[in-house]
């Protein structure tokens, strides 16, 4: 029997979304769902719940946990990750205070920045031990990488793991809706182009009927600037830089150096941005799980509804031969003529029986892939650290990072560095 291995099962919610839609999916009826995760209460918890919505819509899917990882792997045709390495307390805490005490602040702190760095620090030597798991054990299956920092891991996971993967973010879903949605415009009949790096893909063309709207967003988004809304930074962003950027505002006022500014306070008000954004929902999250276990996990009558979520759609597509397009993080090989060809890059993809097949963008516009470089050039020091072991290199990538970069002098950097390390502890034993 074919399996769908899901590694961070505990993370009960997700694997609703992602593994109910698979019990719904008439291709996969005859698959079993592998669940491992390292917390077992949570593990016993997401297969309890998934076995509530198998009963409720006669599905003919085996579902089985796992308490060792590399059987759980064994066999698997598809393997979806959504792993969090150190957790809210104690790392997601350490990636906070620990910066703030240099006087630099962040809002989510999990693509690039300083929390995005050590986020990947931590997580790429577990992601390469699956890897070699899957080596041994499922050495052909397709990889879908739900965790962030997207794009560091599915390069590693592709560049140093050996592994077919591709990584998939709801940014892309969601960019022209949210925008529209945002400004009143009618989506109907909207056609639209994206491509760029995770968190930093660009809406190149938005058209209706062959007509661009851009004319009309620019317009509409100028007047609503003058008042406060949830969308401040990237439409800031559009009318400086000519092009829409996929994932919130919250996420790319901590990707450039022009928001969030010790000598510039007032730009934290102005543009509607939220510090500390990220263990605010953490904290939420934690204090609304005893209500939702309840909804989800004690609730035998539980249903679900197939969400937008791509992993379905991608077996499904795969199994059945009838294409679905995503948008996918994928390695650039010459498919953004000017961004590195050792970057991970975010473009539309074709998904059929021959797997995932990414589109030719060419080149983007000069200043997106300028800004793109931006955070590649981060990206690809923190797999030099990860992959050598050396502190230098990560220097070396929140030296360029950004926000980082605009905020601290090199010794500053250099010493917060240490103190993350130290804090950190048994979570990077490579650089202690």
């Amino acid at each position: 029997m074919p399996k769908i291995t899901f590694i961070g099962a505990g993370s009960t919610v997700f694997a609703k979304n992602v593994l109910g839609d698979c019990l719904l999916t008439p291709a996969l009826q005859d698959f079993e769902i592998a669940l491992f995760d390292i917390n077992p209460e949570r593990l016993s918890e997401s297969e309890t719940m998934l076995n509530h919505i198998k009963n409720t819509v006669g599905s003919k899917m085996v579902i089985k946990s796992y308490a060792d990882r590399k059987e759980a792997l064994r066999g698997a045709k598809y393997v979806v990750n959504a792993i969090q390495v150190g957790g809210y307390d104690p790392c997601t805490i350490t990636d906070f205070e620990i910066p703030k005490k240099y006087g630099l602040r962040q809002t989510i702190a999990d693509t690039v920045g300083i929390g995005g760095i050590f986020r990947n620090l931590r997580t790429i030597p577990v992601m390469l031990d699956f890897a070699k798991d899957m080596q041994e054990v499922c050495p052909d299956a397709l990889f879908l990488n739900y965790t962030n920092p997207m794009a560091v891991l599915t390069n590693v996971m592709n560049t140093y793991g050996g592994i077919q993967t591709v990584g998939l973010c709801h940014s892309v879903q969601a960019c022209v809706s949210g925008l529209f949605d945002s400004l009143g415009l009618d989506q109907t009949g909207v056609q639209s182009k994206i491509a760029g790096i995770n968190h930093m893909a660009w809406l190149l063309e938005v058209t209706k009927d062959g007509v661009d709207l851009y004319p009309e967003i620019k317009r509409r988004a100028r007047e609503k600037q003058n008042e406060k809304h949830w969308d401040m930074v990237r439409y800031e962003m559009m009318l400086n830089f000519g092009y829409y950027i996929t994932e919130s505002s919250e996420h790319n006022a901590e990707y450039h150096p022009y928001f969030i500014k010790r000598n510039y306070p007032e730009l934290i008000e102005r543009f509607n941005i939220p510090l500390d954004e990220y263990p605010r929902r953490c904290i939420e999250q934690i204090g609304n799980w005893k209500k939702l276990k309840e909804e989800i996990v004690n609730n035998p009558k539980l249903e679900h509804k197939r969400t937008h979520e791509y992993a379905s759609y991608i077996f499904e597509a795969i199994e059945t031969n009838e294409a679905f397009r995503i948008g996918g993080n994928v390695m650039n090989t010459g498919l953004i003529t000017n961004l590195p060809k050792e970057a991970c890059v975010e473009v539309t993809c074709l998904v059929d029986r021959n797997g995932i097949t990414p589109t030719f963008v060419g080149d983007l516009p000069p200043q997106c892939a300028a800004l793109n470089r931006t955070n590649i050039n981060t990206q690809l020091l923190t797999i030099e650290a990860a992959i050598t072991g050396k502190r230098d290199h990560i220097y070396h990538a929140a030296m360029l990072d950004p926000h980082t970069s605009a905020e601290l002098s090199m010794d500053d950097i250099k010493a917060m560095c240490d103190d993350l390390i130290e804090a950190h502890g048994s979570w990077l034993p490579a650089y202690n």
